[in-house]
């Protein structure tokens, strides 16, 4: 052990006089310890948020989507073709999108109805499987009551709740592309079968989406044999800005493409900044223990000035004395991070597994507190308040060093 660690070590166990520095010394570390603990929390969570928004997103959106200038693509069946032949698609599928009303027995509600072909290749709804999902959305011939030919519907569950319907009640969907009359311009009404309901995990999507079969969109929205866009999924999702550039060159004007990144660029911007915010702020916890350690130093230099001038006088340079008080104050730095790390990552994990704390859903995107703890957020943390420790230490372990023996032993 060298000389610097023995004699840092021994002022940290405060003898019976100096109990008062011992109990900050203990307030130090409990600060540094919570500091560190909250922000590793803060940040597992954050971090979870982001993961778990990009997964429900992209279990319900396009990697890509592709759509044409002025109007519906009439020729997409050749545009998939073009489209597939890009490296890095996966598979590309038609769909219809638009804004409509629906009305049930009990009730009217605004929704985004969403035309697919269940039979293409990428066609998903969250939380059904492909089987389930051809057999939602089939057409019921005959099972009306007039024995005509009624399509299925597929309603997210809170738009369900809403109306209050049931797989197996009838809705309908009103056209916004109606039809001119005496009266002027009425829309047009089409009967659906409830045959399923999905559940994507984000109330946004389950309150207002309802998913038909991409034949009887076209019909409700008079669009003939065009689609509104085509939904591109691709390898990598994370690429899906450069295979969405490679489309939009190959299909030029009047096509144009957005990738699922830009689509939802606010929001992982807003997300982005409020966990730089989190970080900058819970840091503050950790500048207020680094203040109790240099007043612990500071202490400790005014109770100890006789021995500092001994051991200054017997030979101790300067450096050695800035090293003792800068080792005493890492110290205490080193105990608070590492209690900090090891009780922030338990409750990350029993956050992560027992899922105690419960969100209201049409408040925040999910039900429960997301965790993702990564090392990198971990060590930067750690780093950076072992950084606030030793710029804590500086001005004490410097005026320590200063200290004139003969001035100290005269009059310490």
């Amino acid at each position: 052990m060298s000389f610097e660690w023995f004699v840092g070590g021994r002022y940290l166990r405060a003898k019976r006089k100096q109990t008062f520095i011992s109990v900050i010394t203990i307030l130090s570390i409990a600060g540094v310890t919570v500091g560190v603990m909250a922000l590793i929390v803060v940040i597992a969570v954050m971090a979870g948020a982001v993961t778990e928004l990009k997964a429900r997103i992209l279990g319900v959106e396009a990697h890509v989507v592709v759509m044409r200038h002025g109007g519906a693509i009439t020729d997409y069946p050749e545009v998939i073709r073009r489209i597939e032949g890009i490296d890095g698609v996966v598979s590309a599928a038609p769909f219809v999108y638009s804004q409509t009303m629906i009305r049930s027995r009990y009730g009217v509600s605004g929704a985004v109805i969403r035309g697919i072909d269940p039979e293409a290749r990428g066609e998903s709804v969250p939380g059904l499987s492909r089987e389930v999902l051809r057999q939602d959305l089939r057409s019921a011939a005959g099972s009306g009551e007039d024995g005509r030919r009624v399509p299925g519907v597929v309603l997210g569950r809170e738009l369900a709740r809403t109306l209050r319907v049931v797989r197996g009640d009838w809705v309908y969907l009103l056209s916004p592309r109606g039809m001119l009359s005496p009266m002027g311009h009425l829309p047009s009404m089409r009967r659906f079968r409830v045959t399923g309901v999905f559940s994507s995990g984000m109330y946004e999507y389950d309150g207002s989406f309802a998913y038909i079969n991409l034949s009887d969109a076209q019909q409700l929205l008079r669009l003939g044999k065009g689609v509104t866009g085509i939904e591109v999924r691709v390898k990598d999702a994370y690429k899906a800005d450069r295979v969405a550039a490679a489309i939009a060159k190959r299909l030029g004007f009047p096509f144009w493409t957005r990738d699922w990144m830009r689509m939802n660029q606010n929001l992982f911007s807003a997300l982005k900044l409020e966990k730089t915010a989190m970080f900058i702020i819970l840091t503050l916890i950790v500048l207020v223990a680094a203040f109790n350690i240099a007043s612990t130093l500071i202490m400790t230099v005014m109770a100890k000035t006789r021995d500092i001038a001994i051991l200054k006088a017997m030979g101790a340079t300067n450096r050695s004395i800035r090293r003792i008080f800068v080792l005493n104050g890492m110290i205490i730095g080193a105990v608070g991070t590492f209690l900090g790390v090891v009780l922030g990552a338990s409750l990350c994990a029993l956050l992560d597994r027992y899922k105690f704390i419960k969100l209201p859903g049409d408040v925040y995107y999910f039900t429960t507190l997301p965790v993702n703890l990564r090392a990198t957020d971990v060590l930067v943390i750690a780093l950076a308040a072992m950084l606030i420790c030793f710029l804590a230490t500086l001005y004490p372990a410097n005026q320590a060093s200063r200290l004139n023996p003969v001035e100290a032993i005269r009059y310490g």
